[in-house]
């Protein structure tokens, strides 16, 4: 687990996240044109529950998308 401090909508905070999460979140920003920190600002916005989780479910949809 890696706990890595994030800005979201300007405000800091943390997320904590395995290393494999980090590095298919970068591809994933890498593949949309974004930043890491624009992608989990747009995936902050869309969320219900705890960001960390919210981020590893968003992870899986989109590689589960992209058929890797």
């Amino acid at each position: 687990m890696k706990k890595r401090s994030v800005l979201i909508a300007g405000h800091p905070t943390s997320v904590s996240l395995e290393e494999e999460f980090w590095d298919a979140l970068k591809s994933v920003a890498q593949f949309r044109g974004l930043s890491v920190n624009a992608l989990i600002e747009e995936i902050d916005q869309t969320r219900s529950g705890n960001l960390s989780s919210s981020i590893r479910v968003y992870v899986l949809k989109a590689v589960q998308g992209r058929g890797e």
